[in-house]
């Protein structure tokens, strides 16, 4: 699954078009390495987002085979991570 629709998928952002924006600033990360809306998440990776004040990490856990997951089910998806 694409980078783009992952982080809308299980919920890491809001809409699609914010993950979008995100990558077109090169503000989120995919194994210490920036990336575009076309990376595909492999289960295992680190994804990190660099925010101006924080970083949030994730740990791919599973990959989501519909559009969409209830935010409840996040933790099937993803680990959030220290740091």
């Amino acid at each position: 699954m694409r980078i783009d629709k992952f982080l809308n998928a299980v919920n890491i952002t809001k809409r699609r078009a914010v993950a979008e924006d995100m990558l077109e600033h090169k503000v989120v990360f995919i194994n210490n390495l920036p990336v575009k809306k076309a990376k595909e998440v492999k289960i295992g990776d680190i994804i990190e987002i660099r925010y101006l004040e924080r970083t949030d990490k994730f740990k791919v856990l599973q990959i989501p085979v519909t559009k969409s997951t209830p935010k409840s089910k996040m933790s099937e998806y993803v680990e959030v991570m220290q740091g």
